[in-house]
């Protein structure tokens, strides 16, 4: 379904060979969406399991009038699965490429396994941090503060750094 073009933020995440796959998947949504924005990719700890080998992340920005069901599963989904994305039981597990509906602009969703915004952008810096270097002044839609304030919280955090040695475009 179709719906008015909106801002929407995507957060990007791999553990798998993931210098090869941030930029395949960068150049894939850039087909598929036309980016607006990207992120510096950072380089973190994995959540919950420190011993896996670390992630990179990054963020970008598009406008689309898919609904955030069709960009998900028409969209998302299939380029994941053709980056040879498996998903398991665990939702730490390392993986090819990950990438989730992080924010939509003025939208607040909360049903099934589509929440929005993602909650986490309050707690995890791999996702605060990309997010508002790609869109500082947008507004969190149930909280109504910026992307950037948000951010201000996690600028020293350990376990993260920008990895400026990957790129994309």
């Amino acid at each position: 379904m179709n719906t008015t073009p909106r801002t929407t933020l995507l957060a990007l995440g791999s553990n798998i060979d993931p210098e090869r796959h941030m930029v395949a998947a960068l150049d894939a949504l850039d087909e598929l969406l036309g980016i607006e924005g990207a992120s510096p990719i950072y380089e973190a700890t994995p959540v919950g399991s420190p011993d896996m080998p670390r992630f990179l992340n990054a963020a970008v920005r598009v406008t689309t009038a898919l609904s955030p069901e069709d960009l998900k599963f028409e969209v998302i989904r299939p380029l994941e699965r053709r980056l040879g994305r498996v998903r398991t039981a665990d939702p730490n597990a390392p993986r090819t490429i990950d990438v989730d509906i992080a924010a939509v602009q003025g939208l607040v969703v909360d049903r099934g396994d589509l929440r929005l915004p993602d909650p986490e952008i309050l707690t995890r810096a791999h996702l605060a941090l990309p997010l508002a270097d790609v869109a500082p002044g947008f507004r969190h839609p149930a909280l109504g503060i910026t992307l950037g304030e948000i951010a201000t919280r996690f600028r020293d955090e350990p376990g993260i750094s920008r990895r400026d040695d990957v790129r994309w475009p």
